[in-house]
């Protein structure tokens, strides 16, 4: 949500951050919604104040044992009056601070000033490369294709829950849990994060606080009784400091969790419909921080760098980008993603996305902090990353690890998690 102060003091620079995100100019009309509630709202204060006077003057006469004097009598009339207007002023207050609302909620964030202008994917900005990818003597293959000897079961998958499910089976689902808990395990013993275990199903307030709504509800799932499933645990996470006043000293947090995500792909018809790239039901180890304004801009990079670090110890050749204005998501001010390697497809593909939301999910969840020795309140600032989408990483261990023979080697970092085992062999199905 956007700071309507802002708004009213830079229109031109409003308006040029919404230019960079391809975006109309709407200080205008924001303003103009602004100028309309405002005058409404004065005049119902001065009727009030009016209302309130006439009401004391004429209580004042009465007390005094003078009766229905004609000037107590004005007075009444008077403060009647005032009474009367405010039934026709009040009615037309709120329908403009909703518009008003509405309007703001649906305007994406502002980019900061480092993030490349651009349209899509291919305007984005090569940070860094990291790694080596596999040299392999053979003609690599895509996981989909070594998968199914693996326990990766798209039909059954496809059988009870229809396409983009996967079933997963045998070392597929050893390999998967072994990525999960290493993930958390790493986070939480080597980068500080508290672990936690997460509410799937959230009220329309808690989506509406992290951005999902209500531009973006198709994109996710919704029950019978009017709760949403969560897409990522970065909703549940960063609204546990919804309507709350934190001290500086508690700053900053730093949460993480694996959970399910659930999302409809409704903006992805016809991308990655083969495999286990992209699934309406997945699971991802996230992390959030809540942070002080001064302090955000060091956790982006070192939110990025833990991540950085699991693909690491994975022994995973990735690169990070920086996303470009027209890349971002919503709520995003500015994004790295981590591409993965994969040998079968010849290309670097996303595997994480690490966002600074500066305030503007604090503004949407009214979550603010005290500085130390002042009596006013500020927003937070908000981070997500992923540490990572496990079910990419697995696509990316049986790409990178695999073997002419069709078994897949066990990274070092996985192999205490599964009993020392050092490959998966491929099994008839």
């Amino acid at each position: 949500m956007h700071d309507i102060r802002f708004i009213r003091e830079n229109p031109e620079a409003f308006d040029a951050g919404l230019k960079r995100r391809g975006s109309e100019p709407l200080s205008l009309e924001i303003l103009n919604l602004d100028r309309a509630r405002r005058a409404i709202l004065t005049e119902k204060e001065m009727w009030e104040a009016e209302r309130k006077r006439k009401s004391a003057f004429y209580g004042q006469l009465r007390s005094q044992g003078q009766g229905l004097t004609e000037e107590a009598l004005t007075f009444q009339t008077e403060a009647i009056e005032a009474s009367n207007k405010l039934k026709e002023i009040e009615p037309q207050l709120e329908p403009t601070d909703k518009l008003l609302r509405e309007k703001l909620a649906a305007i994406p964030n502002l980019p900061l000033a480092d993030v490349p202008q651009g349209k899509d994917e291919d305007d984005n900005a090569l940070v860094h490369e990291r790694g080596t990818p596999p040299s392999l003597a053979f003609e690599a293959k895509e996981h989909d294709a070594i998968g199914p000897a693996l326990g990766l079961d798209f039909e059954t998958g496809a059988l009870l829950a229809g396409s983009r499910f996967t079933f997963l089976r045998g070392s597929a689902a050893r390999l998967h849990r072994a990525l999960g808990a290493f993930m958390l395990d790493t986070l939480t013993r080597e980068h500080g994060y508290e672990e936690t275990v997460v509410p799937l199903l959230v009220r329309d307030e808690i989506m509406f606080g992290t951005g999902q709504l209500p531009k973006f509800a198709e994109d996710s799932f919704q029950t019978t009784d009017g709760r949403w499933l969560i897409p990522t645990s970065e909703v549940s996470l960063t609204n546990t400091v919804r309507e709350r006043i934190l001290s500086e000293a508690e700053l900053p947090l730093r949460f993480t969790a694996l959970s399910p995500c659930f999302r409809s792909e409704a903006g992805a018809a016809g991308r990655d419909t083969r495999g286990y790239i992209r699934q309406h039901q997945f699971e991802k180890v996230e992390m959030v921080s809540i942070t002080t304004p001064d302090t955000s801009e060091a956790e982006h990079e070192r939110m990025t760098a833990c991540a950085e670090d699991i693909l690491t110890r994975l022994g995973l050749a990735f690169r990070r980008m920086k996303l470009c204005t027209g890349d971002m998501g919503f709520s995003a001010a500015r994004t790295y993603d981590l591409e993965v390697w994969l040998p079968g497809q010849a290309r670097y593909r996303e595997i994480s996305s690490c966002s600074t939301c500066t305030d503007f999910q604090a503004r949407r969840m009214n979550a603010r902090y005290r500085p130390e020795g002042e009596k006013g309140t500020r927003f937070v600032h908000t981070l997500n990353g992923s540490g990572l989408a496990v079910g990419r990483t697995l696509v990316a261990v049986i790409e990178n690890y695999q073997q002419e023979s069709g078994s897949v080697a066990v990274p070092e970092a996985l192999r205490p998690y599964l009993g020392g085992l050092d490959r998966f062999e491929p099994q008839p199905r």
